[in-house]
């Protein structure tokens, strides 16, 4: 079963320092079809302080899906990646990484920490939401994620 045919809201962790993308992501996603429950941190020092309370009493859930951009404040979005993907309670976290960033390098870096996919992120409205219903139909319409990601404990 994948996480579309849950009765609750999937919980995306949107890691964004520009606040107008912020609204174009939130705004994006709020037209989905899939009910959305979204997190913003607004620096990578948040984002990693938000994933690790997810595991500590009283647990919260971890997010679905993170939706992250590379240049951030106090903590860059590849360190972000990395942290993720070395954390046995976090790695298996589908990490979407979308950014203004076309440098080989940065794409490189990326898949090589294990992102899930790079997108660069578009400058329009349209575009914007375009690109985040894409990202919602084939994380939660698509893809089969284990259990554990959207939230639930694997059923033995």
């Amino acid at each position: 079963m994948n996480c579309s045919t849950r009765s609750r809201a999937i919980n995306v962790l949107l890691i964004e320092d520009n606040p107008g993308d912020v609204d174009l992501a939130k705004a994006a996603l709020r037209n989905c079809k899939t009910a959305n429950q979204i997190t913003v941190a607004c620096d990578g020092e948040e984002a990693m302080m938000l994933l690790r309370q997810a595991g500590e009493p009283p647990r919260k859930p971890l997010p679905d899906l993170v939706l992250l951009d590379l240049n951030m404040p106090r903590k860059s979005g590849i360190e972000v990646l990395a942290e993720i993907k070395q954390d046995p309670a976090l790695r298996r976290i589908p990490v979407v990484v979308v950014t203004s960033s076309e440098a080989e390098q940065d794409i490189l870096k990326s898949y090589e920490l294990h992102a899930n996919c790079y997108i660069h992120k578009p400058i329009g409205l349209e575009d914007f939401r375009r690109v985040v219903k894409t990202i919602d139909d084939f994380w939660f319409s698509i893809v089969k994620l284990p259990t554990t990601v959207c939230g639930e404990a694997p059923s033995v």
